[in-house]
């Protein structure tokens, strides 16, 4: 009987591992498909990766600015949206001189609130309503949802990405009409 569990203890331990890898495959696969999907080459995607990284590295690196700031990095194509707050002028400049000192920023977009750190509960509604605004360009006839990056901060929702004007203005007018964002601000490399 004692030798039975030990080869049902051993069972049950071999499928979970399995069910741990068919995860990790699940997610790998999935990731492979976005990365295919995406508009940017191979390449820019994990250019931008890079930059986000280091961006956020240059930040650190900069004495006293972790304490003070509460900022946000998105890379796309090479064009850097820096949201969030910092106390004073003065910090939000050394914020950004510590960005654009990253290689293969192509342009550096300037939305740094002079301000308070933002609350728990800000950040959370602002998760909130990036999920809204994904879902909603879901649903937006003529348009990719897969070449949008949403970025929310403040009740401001910032769209990026690789699109063509008329995906840029579908994407625009399905975010402008989720209930409780207050602001789209549209930062697209447009294709035509």
């Amino acid at each position: 009987m004692r030798n039975h569990r030990l080869v049902l203890a051993g069972v049950l331990s071999g499928l979970m591992f399995l069910q741990g890898c068919v995860g990790v495959a699940l997610i790998g696969g999935g990731a492979a498909a976005v990365a295919a999907n995406d508009r940017r080459t191979v390449g820019a995607q994990i250019d931008d990766k890079a930059i986000v990284v280091k961006a956020t590295q240059q930040i650190k690196s900069v004495e006293g600015l972790t304490d003070a700031v509460h900022v946000n990095i998105t890379s796309v194509n090479g064009t850097v949206l820096i949201s969030g707050e910092t106390p004073d002028a003065e910090t939000r400049d050394k914020v950004l001189g510590a960005v654009r000192t990253v290689s293969g920023v192509r342009h550096t977009v300037n939305e740094i609130r002079i301000a308070p750190a933002s609350t728990g509960a800000n950040r959370a509604n602002d998760t909130w309503l990036t999920g809204k605004v994904r879902a909603a360009l879901i649903g937006a006839k003529n348009l990719d949802s897969a070449q949008v990056k949403v970025v929310t901060e403040n009740a401001t929702v910032y769209l990026m990405g690789l699109v063509n004007k008329a995906e840029g203005d579908a994407a625009a007018a399905a975010a402008a009409e989720v209930g409780g964002v207050e602001r789209v601000v549209k930062l697209f490399e447009y294709l035509d």
